[in-house]
């Protein structure tokens, strides 16, 4: 997903399941009209939307802003080829995804047990 050198300026995602727009803004180091528009500009950014229209990011929706920002502003893309290599990503990272969350999932469960253990 993202190289972990790159976000060592970026702050740690905190462990909620919901985050405004102005959390996310914070997150990423972008400002909250920029993931406004890269919303329309990627079809895998897509936020779950609540009364007033109001935005709510999931955490993956976070992870997904960091890589958009890190192909371009890092790495240089255009917003049409930062399109397609995500999209080439998703087809063959799949698997990798899957194990990554995993990982995630149960460093979290660990850190609950260590918590309830208490």
């Amino acid at each position: 997903m993202l190289d972990p050198g790159i976000e060592t300026n970026l702050p740690p995602i905190p462990a909620k399941r919901y985050f405004t727009i102005g959390e996310v803004s914070e997150l990423c180091g972008v400002k909250p009209h920029v993931l406004r528009y890269w919303e329309q500009e990627f079809e895998q950014l897509k936020p779950v939307k609540r009364r007033g229209n109001r935005r709510y990011y999931q955490r993956h929706d976070v992870l997904m802003i960091r890589q958009i920002r890190s192909l371009l502003y890092e790495q240089g893309f255009t917003i049409g080829g930062a399109r397609q290599r995500l999209e080439g990503e998703n087809a063959q990272n799949d698997v990798s995804r899957s194990g990554q969350i995993i990982k995630q999932v149960r460093t979290e469960l660990e850190e609950v047990l260590h918590i309830l253990r208490r």
